[in-house]
């Protein structure tokens, strides 16, 4: 067993009296005081979460759109620079490898972040798609002496593409909340911001400094709420933790652990991978159709993607009380006959009732169908229910 892993504000974390938890082999804070308290705060005003545990890959080179529309489900090679976009790394059997999020960073030059627990999956992944990337055309190769060896410097063989893990270099911050342009806006030692705040739109990004080292902002989250991820070397994560931290204390700024990630993201209707997607969903199944650019010419897992017409499908599930489902439990019809699985659930912190995301057979899955909750042996009565539960107003 491998010992276990920590981010750069471990120390912080400690300070805070964070409790710990293994998550995808580190070890991450899962709460500093209450779950609740945590999960309202970032509602109301804002939480600020370490996520540094996430995977970051650079995809450059000349060919790197590309090949990134050959190695992703989504069609990345129409995205300008300034931009982000959701998509999916499918295996040849159309399932789900990881969901990741792909900025553009420069014409040939692109950001993948992807989940702390696939990092060791997308990256032997994108070797292999590397090696099998349609070699570029004789007539599209860079001009060379007839004597000139075929490679390349940066690139690997003929493919014009590079792709390097650069995961233990950089933290990865989150100020999520109402308040998160306010506080980060604000934080000492960020300077010559890029974009400007009021322009920079969601699942976009802009260029910065802190403390006169690059450092990458962009208005993404996985809470639902307004928000920023920011991207800074490893060494500086503490220093920024303490600017956002002193700049938010005016507003209600937490630190929020996993617990209440977890609470709002499902709120959010966000998909987790392990609960809600895995390597035997299609993206379909999930409701996630929509990434998939069946129009592409070649991606790895096309032939492969379409699911089969009685494949469970994922639906949100509201229920009355305070009895919530948990992952793992039946979802069943009255007479007990099953009709799937719940993949999330909790008793909502912001709405007050139970909730849960589930996968249930195509003819249980319609809106408004009435369904059961197999609780510990009671029936509990739900409703299956359109996602996400819960959408900010602003």
């Amino acid at each position: 067993m491998s010992d276990p892993r920590y981010t750069p504000l471990r120390e912080r974390h400690e300070a805070l009296g964070a409790s710990f938890t293994d998550f995808g082999g580190w070890q991450m804070p899962v709460r500093y005081t209450s779950d609740l308290a945590e999960h309202h705060a970032v509602r109301q005003s804002a939480g600020l979460f370490d996520i540094s545990h996430m995977a970051e890959f650079l995809v450059t080179g000349p060919y790197a759109a590309e090949f990134l529309d050959y190695a992703l489900a989504g069609r990345i090679s129409t995205m300008p620079v300034g931009k982000a976009k959701y998509s999916l790394v499918l295996a040849e059997s159309g399932g789900i490898v990881d969901d990741v999020i792909a900025y553009r960073l420069a014409e040939d030059r692109y950001l993948v972040i992807a989940n702390a627990g696939n990092r060791g999956f997308v990256d032997a992944a994108f070797a292999s798609r590397v090696r099998s990337f349609p070699s570029i055309p004789e007539r599209d190769l860079p001009p060379r002496a007839a004597d000139e060896d075929r490679s390349f410097a940066g690139f690997i063989g003929d493919r014009g593409v590079d792709v390097e893990d650069v995961s233990d270099s950089y933290a990865l911050l989150a100020v999520q909340g109402p308040a998160a342009e306010a506080i980060v806006s604000v934080a000492e030692g960020i300077t010559d911001l890029g974009t400007p705040w009021a322009e920079q739109k969601y699942y976009a990004w802009a260029d910065a400094f802190f403390l006169g080292e690059p450092l990458l902002i962009a208005r993404t989250g996985y809470t639902g709420e307004d928000g920023f991820e920011l991207l800074v070397r490893a060494a500086d994560a503490p220093a920024l933790w303490d600017a956002l931290i002193v700049a938010g204390e005016p507003h209600g700024l937490v630190p929020a652990g996993l617990a209440a990630r977890d609470t709002l993201r499902l709120e959010a209707g966000m998909p987790l991978y392990g609960h809600e997607l895995t390597l035997d969903t299609k993206p379909a199944q999930a409701g996630l159709g929509r990434v998939v650019a069946v129009d592409k010419e070649s991606f790895v897992g096309k032939d492969a993607v379409d699911a089969a017409a009685d494949a469970p499908i994922l639906v949100g599930l509201t229920a009355e009380g305070k009895r919530a489902g948990r992952a793992g439990y039946a979802v069943v019809a009255e007479d007990g006959t099953v009709l799937g699985e719940i993949t999330s659930g909790a008793l909502s912190p912001t709405l007050g009732h139970p909730i849960a995301m589930a996968y249930v057979t195509p003819s249980s899955a319609e809106e408004g169908s009435a369904v059961f909750l197999d609780v510990r042996g009671t029936k509990i009565p739900a409703t299956v229910t359109a996602l996400p539960f819960y959408r900010r107003t602003k």
